[in-house]
């Protein structure tokens, strides 16, 4: 058995460089708010693909965890066409030379 600590843990294992992972879990991040807010909200996909101009398969992706194929901006637009805005906050990830 694995044991993953951290982002650094899971981005060795993936062979993916540590900017690929924080990407990957940003966008895992706005896929699991607007599933949240879909279910919080009871809208159909139908009903949130037409508030946000995208369509029902493509938001039935994004709120099952799969965002192949869609942009940042994308999801992003979702989140306010819901209602939502992002807050972010920086910090230091010491590992910047």
């Amino acid at each position: 058995m694995i044991k993953l600590k951290n982002q650094r843990d899971i981005s060795k294992l993936l062979e993916l460089s540590p900017e690929d992972c924080i990407e990957i879990e940003f966008r895992t991040q706005l896929c699991f708010k607007i599933s949240q807010i879909v279910k919080k909200q009871g809208l159909t996909h139908a009903e949130v693909a037409k508030k946000c101009n995208a369509s029902r398969t493509r938001i039935t992706a994004i709120v099952n965890g799969s965002t192949k194929g869609v942009s940042t901006d994308m999801l992003l637009r979702i989140l306010y066409n819901l209602g939502y805005k992002i807050k972010a906050n920086f910090y230091s990830n010491k590992i910047a030379a």
